[in-house]
């Protein structure tokens, strides 16, 4: 009877050894899947997402006309760029400024709009990590630059409108190369903080960007843990980047309107008036656009909503800055007649 007990102990005993193995695999299995997910090592590249849904010939119609519109942009800043920093005619701190903001739509534009007309080309819309995070510090960094300089650009037409005969001194050379020193260096700066609060935490949901470049606010909701400390950041510095200069130029045109109404001359006002609208217009696209992005609650976005307003302060707002500045302006349209004149004698003297 005892030998039976035993051999029937020891019969368990091999039997739970045999199924024990079998037991322990999904649990290690599922821990180990754990512990890679919290590593954040599964993602690794991005996906954007941009126009892929779109049928192909709606594809091409979005290439032919981003196309245009890029090469508009880039052929109207470029004559701007050439003509404020080689025609002596324009040698005020107006032009030096609207210089200056051209190079930025310049820089701006050719960061995000060649990659979307290649992946309006292209099947794989795949970007690396550093790519990504490259392109974001350059549009977070052309952006805050932008959105300063603008602020400086009220400034200049106020100290020239109400304080003409003091103008030649407050605005000097010098003093402008500072304030576009000063622009550049607070927009790399702000871009170093926005890329570490974007990129910080690691990420292991879905890898898919639902733009046609690689947006913050989208970015951030991808990381693993709470993204609301970043998004939360983010706005923080969106109030202090875009309503700051906001503060400026709204008190800089409040006072130039006042100085406009107390003049008798109708004349003078209208030329004024002239003068500070084109800014006035910039100002409006530039800001209402980035104010929807970056300090908008996430959950009044979407694919449908963001993607209008990148493309408004992506690749509009530079293209319409050159129109709308020398349009309304006497002495740029002169200097590009005089630019291209100059352009179409050397050609006909080289044949």
């Amino acid at each position: 009877m005892n030998s039976l007990g035993l051999w029937a102990q020891v019969s368990t005993l091999h039997s739970l050894q045999t199924i024990s193995p079998v037991l322990s695999c999904p649990p290690s299995s599922s821990r180990s899947k754990t512990v890679d997910l919290r590593n954040g090592s599964t993602v690794t590249e991005f996906i954007l997402v941009g126009f892929e849904q779109s049928s192909s010939s709606t594809q091409a119609l979005l290439f032919a006309l981003f196309l245009a519109l890029y090469s508009l942009a880039m052929a109207m800043n470029g004559l701007i760029i050439f003509i404020t920093w080689t025609d002596p005619r324009l040698n005020s701190p107006m032009y030096f400024f609207l210089g200056h903001l051209s190079f930025l739509d310049v820089c701006f534009i050719t960061t995000t709009i060649p990659q979307m007309l290649i992946h309006l080309v292209v099947k794989n819309h795949i970007v690396s990590f550093a790519s990504c995070l490259t392109q974001m510090y350059l549009v977070f960094g052309v952006g805050v630059a932008e959105c300063i300089l603008l602020a400086f650009m009220a400034y200049d037409r106020y100290v020239a409108i109400c304080h003409p005969l003091s103008y030649a001194q407050i605005m000097s050379r010098q003093v402008c190369v500072k304030l576009v020193s000063t622009a550049w260096f607070f927009g790399l700066i702000n871009g170093i903080l926005l890329d570490y609060m974007t990129f910080r935490g690691p990420f292991c949901r879905d890898n898919h960007i639902e733009n046609f470049f690689c947006e913050a606010p989208i970015v951030i909701a991808l990381s693993c843990g709470d993204p609301q400390f970043s998004l939360r950041t983010i706005f923080a510095d969106a109030v202090v980047v875009l309503l700051s200069p906001m503060v400026l130029i709204v008190i800089s045109y409040a006072r130039i309107l006042a100085s406009i109404l107390g003049r008798a001359s109708s004349s003078g006002r209208g030329k004024t008036f002239s003068t500070c609208a084109s800014h006035l217009t910039v100002v409006i696209f530039f800001y209402t656009s980035a104010m929807f992005s970056y300090m908008n609650p996430r959950s009044t976005h979407g694919p449908d909503k963001d993607k209008p307003f990148s493309l408004l302060y992506t690749i509009i707002t530079p293209m319409c800055n050159p129109i709308i500045y020398s349009f309304r302006n006497k002495e740029m349209k002169g200097a590009m007649v005089r630019a291209l004149g100059r352009t179409s004698l050397a050609q006909a003297e080289s044949v």
